[in-house]
């Protein structure tokens, strides 16, 4: 029996349609905005031009010359309908396994984070490390992973004046959030290591490192590492690890 939350229909342009699954950012409605966003892939309803899911809510594009607004409200309510709590605990994710080079030059900020929350450089290596985060979305810059799950013991307010260039690869949090810029940009957070893979590259079939509904796991390499890793991404001779999970919560 479906005992989920009714969802709510909102006009966003001529084109756009949002489906809003609930009000505060949590695992359990992500997951809903993740179970529909793939049953929507799946469907390949003629006239969806993409669907783009946020942290609690899902923005689908359309053609109206292909597809009704009101009949695309139907077929969204129809898969939602078949949406169970039980599917909701069983979806396959990926858990993908982003090696960092801490503090120094790549990551200026890792002393500052450290005094903040009272505790050591390597207490703040252990902690970033030591979850596994859920990516709720893409957003900000192509590929920029906003990710849930950090430890409490390492939520910083984000800097007020943000920096103008911010080098691709930077691990930084800012609040309760933690995640890595896939290119260089202005960014507001603080800055504690750098990964050498590239979170976003045009170049490839999928350009997305990530997607919504992955999980990151960052491990900790040294600076010969950093630069050893580097090196065979820029030749693309690179492996990225990662691993499956099944859902009910990746470890």
């Amino acid at each position: 029996m479906n005992v989920l939350p009714d969802i709510i229909l909102q006009q966003a342009g001529e084109f756009g349609l949002v489906v809003e699954l609930g009000t505060v950012i949590s695992p359990e409605i992500n997951a809903r905005v993740q179970q529909l966003t793939r049953l929507l892939a799946a469907e390949n309803q003629p006239g969806i031009l993409e669907v783009v899911p946020t942290y609690r809510s899902v923005t689908v594009y359309f053609d109206p010359l292909v597809i009704t607004r009101q009949d695309l409200s139907g077929v969204i309510r129809r898969l939602y309908a078949g949406i169970t709590p039980l599917s909701l605990n069983n979806l396959p994710s990926r858990v993908v396994k982003i090696p960092v080079c801490y503090g120094g030059v790549l990551g200026p900020d890792l002393d500052f984070v450290a005094r903040y929350a009272g505790l050591s450089a390597g207490e703040v290596i252990a902690q970033h490390t030591s979850q596994t985060y859920q990516v709720y979305m893409l957003g900000f810059t192509p590929g920029f992973p906003y990710l849930g799950g950090l430890p409490e013991k390492l939520v910083v307010p984000r800097q007020e004046t943000p920096r103008s260039n911010v080098p691709a690869g930077s691990v930084g949090i800012g609040g309760n959030q933690t995640g890595f810029y896939p290119v260089e940009s202005p960014g507001e957070w603080w800055l504690i290591g750098r990964t050498p893979v590239q979170a976003f590259d045009p170049r490839r079939s999928n350009p997305f490192l990530v997607a919504a509904g992955d999980y990151v796991r960052f491990c900790a390499v040294d600076i010969d590492e950093y630069f050893k890793i580097r090196r065979k991404v820029t030749s693309g001779t690179y492996a990225l690890q990662m691993s499956r999970c099944d859902g009910g919560g990746c470890p």
